[in-house]
C-alpha cells in the first residue's frame, strides 16, 4: 500500500495544472504524501505477525528505547502490526503555533516550529544556519526572526549547511540569502538530485538553492571558534549529511550529532533498499564513532524524533536539574541503535 500511495503523490505532484477544487486536493495529498519524507506513512503497516527475525529486531528496538526514547520506535510502524503511536500529519504540525525560539546551549539555538526544525550555531565569525525550513516565509518569520529574538543579527549568516535535499530543509534559503549573502551547502550526491529531479515536492516548498559549496566525508568547516565535522550518512537521501560539533553551557563543553535524515522513505524498490542497506551501515558506523568521540548530544531536524521544542520549554523554564540535551553518550548510543534495529525489520519483511 505505502508503495502504490507514493507513486500516486508523485504523479499527483508532477499534474501541471488542476482546477482549484482538485488542486486544494493534490495540496492535501501532498501534505499527506510528505509523510514518505519525514514519517511513517499511515495505513502502511504490516497485517498479521512478523517475520520471526523482524520482530526480534523489533523487540531489540524496544529495549534500546527504553521509557525515554520512544519518539524514535516511530520509525518501526511503517511494518509493525502494532504502531507505537497514532500517524501524524505534518501540515497539523505546522498549524500548531511556532515555539518560542531558545538557546539549547550558549551557541546553539533553536528556531524551528513542532515540524521541522532550523539550528543556529554562533561562532566568533558570524552565524551557521543548520537547514532553512519550508519556504521563504518561514525563513522570515521563524529563521530571521527567532535569530534575532535570540540577540543574532541574520544579516551575519555564512553559511546554510543543508542537511539533504528535500524542500523543507532548503526551501527557505533564498530568503536567508537576501538577508546575509549567505553560502548554501549540501553533499555532491543532493546537489545532483536537486538540479536533476527532485524526490518530493509541495507547492509550498521554496525552490532549490544554486550549486554552491559541496559537503564531502570527513572534512572540518571552521568558522573562527567554531569547527563543524561532516559525515555522510546516506540514507533517508543518498547524499544526506549529518554534523558533529561541540556545545557550549558555561565552561562546560559537550560533543553534539546532528542527525540530518532519520525517517524511513525507503519503499519496496531496488534503489530504496540500497537506501534502507545504507541506512544501517551508517547508524553501525556512527554508532562507533559516538563511542569514540563520546558524543552526549543528539539532536535531529523533525522534533517528533528528538522532541526538542519540548526540552527547550523544559531548559527554558528552569525546572530541570540539567540541560535536558544533554543526554549522555550511552543515550545516543540507544537512540541509533533504535533507528539500526527498526531498519533491520524493516529489511528483513521486504526481503521475505
Amino acid at each position: 500500500m505505502a508503495s502504490s500511495l507514493f507513486n500516486f503523490l508523485r504523479s499527483a505532484a508532477d499534474t501541471p495544472s488542476l482546477p482549484e477544487g482538485a488542486a486544494l486536493s493534490r495540496r492535501r495529498l501532498l501534505a499527506a504524501g510528505c509523510l514518505c519524507c519525514a514519517l511513517p506513512l499511515a495505513g502502511a503497516q504490516t497485517k498479521g505477525p512478523l517475520p520471526a527475525a523482524a520482530q526480534a529486531h523489533l523487540d531489540a528496538a524496544r529495549r534500546a528505547a527504553g521509557t525515554d526514547l520512544l519518539a524514535y520506535m516511530r520509525l518501526g510502524d511503517g511494518i509493525s502490526p502494532t504502531p507505537s503511536a497514532p500517524p501524524v500529519s505534518p501540515d497539523a504540525l505546522m498549524a500548531m503555533p511556532a515555539p518560542a525560539p531558545g538557546w539549547a546551549f550558549d551557541n546553539l539555538g533553536f528556531v524551528g516550529n513542532k515540524w521541522v526544525s532550523a539550528w543556529g550555531i554562533a561562532t566568533s565569525e558570524g552565524l551557521v544556519v543548520i537547514d532553512a525550513m519550508d519556504n521563504d516565509d518561514e525563513a522570515r518569520t521563524l529563521v530571521a526572526a527567532g535569530l534575532r529574538k535570540l540577540g543574532q543579527d541574520p544579516a551575519t549568516i555564512r553559511a546554510v549547511l543543508i542537511t539533504h535535499g528535500h524542500g523543507d530543509h532548503y526551501g527557505g534559503f533564498a530568503h536567508l540569502k537576501s538577508l546575509s549573502g549567505a553560502r548554501a551547502a549540501m553533499s555532491e550526491a543532493d546537489w545532483t538530485m536537486t538540479e536533476t529531479k527532485l524526490e518530493f515536492d509541495r507547492p509550498d516548498w521554496g525552490r532549490p538553492p544554486k550549486r554552491d559549496m559541496v559537503l564531502r566525508e570527513g572534512e572540518t568547516l571552521t568558522w573562527g571558534d567554531t569547527k563543524v565535522d561532516v559525515l555522510l550518512t546516506p540514507g533517508h537521501t543518498m547524499g544526506t549529511v549529518s554534523l558533529l560539533f561541540d556545545v557550549r553551557e558555561g565552561t562546560r563543553r559537550h560533543r553534539a550529532l546532528l542527525w540530518g535524515g532519520t525517517a524511513f522513505n525507503f519503499q519496496r524498490s531496488p534503489d530504496r533498499m540500497q537506501r534502507l542497506q545504507a541506512y544501517i551501515d551508517q547508524t553501525e558506523r556512527v554508532r562507533s564513532l559516538v563511542k569514540a568521540q563520546g558524543v552526549d548530544v543528539f539532536i535531529s531536524n523533525h522534533d517528533i524524533f528528538d522532541e526538542a521544542v519540548n526540552k527547550l520549554q523544559a531548559r527554558q523554564q528552569g525546572g530541570a536539574a540539567r540541560n535536558p540535551f544533554v543526554m549522555g553518550t550511552d543515550n545516543v548510543v540507544r537512540a541509533l541503535t533504535v533507528m539500526n534495529e527498526c531498519a533491520r525489520a524493516t529489511q528483513v519483511v521486504w526481503n521475505a
